[in-house]
């Protein structure tokens, strides 16, 4: 693997992290299966890229895709809370809608940013090769976005979002609006997948309206593989365990395409991806099965 697409590898695995901390918000926070990613993920690069191309500020341009997203995941949330449709129903019906919306947004299929301004412009000028000062900005933006999201689980706010998810009766008892917590955390949830997309879109000069598919399967993986490797309660490890999650599947992911040995090429990248997500899954059943024998081994002795 070239320092180019090892650089680049780690560029995509950050801007995934912030995927996989939506995922995590939604579906061991809240314990929502939401698959509204998959679409918020694309309407945040679309939206991104339609108003940086119409000319406005890529900054503005790049919080109008994470509030884009925001309101994918309140709509996901009110139809199932309003109509009662399964959690996966609603996100199901949201992201095909989103398909559509996304290529409204856009006009056509795909966006070209090649020779637009991006978020990325105004750093040009401290004369940092491109590799090396994409990948730097991306980092300090996931991981101050992480801190965030670790510091807002632990006030009271979040903290009553996370009993909503452990115990959705308990916390109703104890004065906790349900219905608040979930739309609050779905919004949130997407918001961050749309902001991973508006960045994905300006990193890589591009938004494509299929760009979103499989999100959700990547930002799982990254949450079981950082659960994998970090147990603990701390909510700072967990957030950070997500990333770091993301770039070990980015690095994982190259790794197989570029060994040679293996005569992978780009086209087998779902397989790959469901060998590493149904690893990611089997392993800490052994790890969990072997602790258990050895304890029986143990108490026996």
């Amino acid at each position: 693997m070239s320092l180019f697409s090892f650089l680049g590898t780690l560029e995509i695995g950050f801007i995934f992290g912030l995927v996989a901390v939506g995922v995590y918000l939604t579906f061991r926070v809240l314990d929502f299966p939401d698959l509204t990613v998959d679409g918020s993920f694309t309407m945040g690069a679309a939206l991104c890229a339609a108003l940086i191309i119409a000319g406005f500020n890529p900054y503005l341009a790049t919080i109008c895709a994470a509030l884009g997203g925001a309101v994918a995941g309140v709509v996901t949330a009110w139809l199932n809370l309003r109509f009662n449709i399964l959690h996966l129903l609603a996100s199901i019906l949201t992201m095909t809608a989103l398909y559509t919306i996304n290529l409204r947004i856009m006009g056509k299929p795909n966006l070209a940013l090649i020779s637009e301004q991006t978020v990325l412009t105004p750093f040009e000028a401290l004369g940092i090769p491109n590799m090396y000062m994409t990948l730097i900005f991306v980092a300090v933006v996931v991981i101050a976005i992480g801190l965030l999201i670790a510091w807002f689980l632990n006030t009271q706010y979040g903290l009553a979002m996370r009993a909503t998810g452990a115990n959705p009766r308990m916390a109703q008892a104890n004065g906790i609006v349900i219905k608040e917590k979930i739309f609050a955390g779905l919004a949130l949830s997407n918001g961050l997948v749309a902001l991973a997309g508006a960045l994905f879109a300006q990193t890589n000069g591009f938004a494509d309206s299929t760009m979103g598919i499989g999100t959700i399967v990547v930002g799982l993986a990254a949450v079981i593989v950082g659960e994998s490797l970090f147990n603990s309660r701390s909510m700072l490890v967990i957030v950070f365990s997500c990333i770091l999650g993301s770039l070990l599947y980015r690095l994982a992911v190259s790794a197989a395409l570029n060994a040679d040995f293996l005569g992978f090429t780009t086209s087998d990248l779902n397989l790959i991806t469901a060998v590493l997500v149904g690893l990611a899954l089997i392993l800490p059943q052994f790890r969990r099965e072997w602790k258990a024998r050895k304890a029986a081994q143990g108490g026996a002795a």
